[in-house]
């Protein structure tokens, strides 16, 4: 089944439906200069790729500051205010061949990364009841569209956004970007996807989204969303996740993900028919959690999404691999503990152990951008990541909410599935220090 290749009609019955009701409570009036806050985050990043079957490595250690203001807004039925933010980073080691983890911008051809690189940005927002228009560079988080912020700085979109929150219970949204700002590059540039590889001279005008989430019963939320990437495809998503808290001790949580994704316009990456989803179903038993998750990709091209993105909420999405090869099936299994249950606020570990199938034969060698995927040796390929997760929070003093994030992936494949990627341990080391000046 071929889907629109238009949200206008969605478009327009959000807009339909978030019009300013008279009923509408009012949010909180704040003033343009009581309600600002200014806030900052300095994070040091080490990436460390030791790809086995590769002679370099792919080594990187650098310094990154985030600066953000947030204005208040103005007085009267439709308020305005600004956003700003400055970002900065600067490298501490990386060159010599060992550059390319992604934490700093792609070397200029002679195997080191510049020593800094820098970018800013504003937004001009606008509210009226419980309404909001931003227009500028914007900071996103929902299935199909979320900026990467697992690397030392931040990605961001230039575009518009709209959300309304009028019922309780409810988020509608929507909304239009046109560029991206990566999270290890200076510049703007066309969004463009993480697996596919677009002809030389292709690109996509803008990616459209809208979408609905709703938790308005305790324990339960749910939500379902549209985008267009204009000429590379339409993706659909829903999600059903219900925590159920047996007694003090003892809760379950059941959830479910869910992805269409269609070609579209152009179709710049070729014909993309492809459903993907996973289930999983956690138990947690004082500070102890374990997950038991399966994933499943259903077509000829791997689950895709917008470049750089954290727009994959699977259940398999893991620090090195997706888990998303063309017609993949993968389990995984997960045990977290909270350290809080024996006096240590603030520490806490996981351990997840994951493993994939994949047919390479089934993707289509002539494709136009998913044609690296083919393999003929393929048919039963497998991969297998060990996660280990250790993270520690201050809880209180001068450091407060200083944040040591220590991550190691270790990432093994067989029966040719060498000819996608490489054995590889990847160790990060993540070290935050947010600061609130007002």
């Amino acid at each position: 089944m071929r889907y629109p290749t238009c949200f206008t009609p969605l478009f327009i019955a959000i807009a339909a439906t978030i019009a300013p009701a008279a009923h509408a409570d009012e949010p909180t009036k704040e003033g343009f200069v009581k309600g600002s806050s200014l806030n900052l985050n300095a994070r040091n990043y080490y990436m460390n790729r030791n790809r086995l079957q590769k002679a370099d490595d792919n080594i990187e250690w650098g310094q990154g500051f985030l600066g953000m203001f947030q204005s208040g807004y103005t007085e009267g039925t439709v308020r305005f205010g600004i956003d700003a933010h400055a970002m900065l980073g600067m490298k501490l080691d990386g060159g010599g061949g060992t550059d390319g983890s992604s934490i700093l911008p792609i070397s200029d051809g002679n195997g080191k990364a510049p020593g800094s690189f820098s970018t800013a940005g504003g937004t001009l927002k606008l509210r009226a009841f419980d309404t909001e228009l931003k227009a500028g560079d914007l900071f996103l988080t929902n299935p199909v569209i979320a900026g990467g912020d697992t690397r030392m700085l931040p990605q961001t979109f230039r575009g518009i956004s709209l959300s309304n929150h009028s019922f309780d219970g409810w988020l509608i949204e929507g909304g239009q970007a046109s560029f991206t700002k990566p999270y290890n590059q200076s510049g703007h540039t066309r969004i463009g996807t993480s697996y596919g590889t677009l002809a030389e001279g292709d690109e996509s005008q803008h990616l459209n989204w809208a979408g609905i989430a709703w938790s308005g019963v305790e324990g339960l939320s749910s939500s379902l969303y549209a985008s267009e990437l204009k000429d590379i495809w339409n993706q659909y998503y829903y999600d059903l996740d219900y925590t159920w808290q047996l007694n003090d001790l003892i809760s379950l949580n059941p959830g479910l993900h869910f992805y269409h994704t269609q070609d579209t316009g152009d179709a710049l990456l070729g014909d993309i028919d492809n459903n993907t989803y996973s289930a999983h179903l956690a138990v947690g038993i004082g500070s102890h959690s374990v997950t038991a998750a399966y994933q499943r990709v259903n077509g000829n091209t791997p689950f895709d999404y917008i470049s750089q993105g954290d727009s994959v909420y699977l259940d398999n999405s893991q620090q090195y691999s997706d888990f998303n090869g063309p017609n993949e099936r993968s389990w995984k299994l997960k045990y977290a503990y909270d350290f809080t249950g024996v006096g240590m606020p603030g520490l806490t570990s996981a351990l997840s152990y994951s493993r994939g199938t994949v047919n390479l034969t089934k993707a289509d060698p002539d494709s136009a951008g998913y044609s690296s995927w083919y393999s003929a040796e393929g048919r039963n390929a497998k991969h297998w990541e060990r996660d280990i997760d250790l993270q520690y929070v201050v809880q209180s003093g001068q450091a407060k909410d200083l944040t040591v994030h220590l991550q190691w992936a270790t990432n093994r494949g067989g029966n040719g599935y060498g000819a996608i990627d490489s054995d590889t341990d990847e160790y990060r080391v993540i070290i935050d220090y947010p600061v609130n000046v007002f």
